[in-house]
């Protein structure tokens, strides 16, 4: 699933392509949205709250998309088409006279007021990639469950808005804790220092996406995340792995150094 570092850095590329063109055809292929004409409409922004797209038009109107497991977009500088076979999955159609953007297998696209955008994203918590951070905040979210496990707790999107399954094994490993210690045993606001200005890195520096270990070697780039059965990069334990429980968010695929992060075991 993309992480709100992925979502930031799709928007720039989208506001890259787009922002302050006419779309000259302009459509949202889902059933709510089916008559929806946005053709002569301007693309005036794209902005995100933690995994959430905004594109905001002009009318005071703004398309609302989430790409959760499965979507993806798709920009074509030259306002190409895509390839049949491809269009029969889009679900959203930007084209201008120029660049055209394409949402592909998109599981949530809604169009609404922009003065209505707190209808989808309200529910969030702060999200260190926007200029409304606040760290204060977070960390009150994050210690009103005191015994929550620090990994459930930071998946969740009430929380802090933005920190993915990659986020939360990486952190809790570069804090020195296992997964599961309660949150009330954190130094919380060094947790929210780190992972903000890692979030920032990753969203901002050409070829830091996700490059928590500042390798970009294959299998070298994370500590923990995906390395199960490998030897930790920094002591040499096994690294070890518990497996998603599914439909529970707070029970993703969690990577961990038993060494390196003493502290709790997972729940049998």
């Amino acid at each position: 699933m993309p992480e709100g570092d992925t979502v930031y850095a799709l928007a720039r590329r989208l506001d890259g392509a787009l922002r302050g063109r006419v779309l000259s055809h302009g459509e949202l292929r889902v059933p709510a949205h089916a008559t929806d004409d946005l053709a002569g409409l301007t693309v005036l922004e794209h902005v995100t709250h933690g995994k959430h797209l905004l594109t905001r038009l002009s009318d005071g109107l703004t398309v609302h998309t989430h790409m959760k497991m499965s979507g993806s977009w798709t920009v074509s500088p030259t306002g190409r088409w895509l390839p049949r076979a491809v269009m029969h999955d889009v679900r959203v159609v930007l084209r201008t006279d120029g660049p055209a953007a394409y949402g592909v297998t998109l599981p949530v696209v809604e169009l609404l007021r922009t003065r209505d955008e707190a209808q989808a994203v309200g529910h969030l918590g702060p999200d260190p990639l926007r200029d409304d951070w606040d760290a204060s905040e977070a960390g009150r979210r994050l210690i009103a469950e005191p015994d929550r496990p620090l990994v459930a707790a930071l998946l969740d999107q009430r929380c802090v808005a933005g920190f993915g399954n990659l986020w939360a094994n990486e952190l809790s490993f570069l804090r020195g804790h296992s997964p599961w210690t309660p949150v009330k045993d954190v130094d919380i606001p060094a947790l929210l220092d780190l992972g903000a200005r890692a979030l920032r890195h990753s969203a901002t520096v050409p070829g830091a996406m996700q490059v928590t270990t500042g390798i970009r070697r294959k299998r070298e780039q994370h500590w923990v995340a995906g390395r199960a059965g490998l030897p930790c990069m920094r002591c040499g334990t096994t690294v070890r792995v518990v497996a998603e429980i599914p439909n529970d968010p707070e029970q993703r695929r969690t990577w961990w150094c038993p060494h390196c992060q003493p502290g709790p075991a997972p729940p049998r």
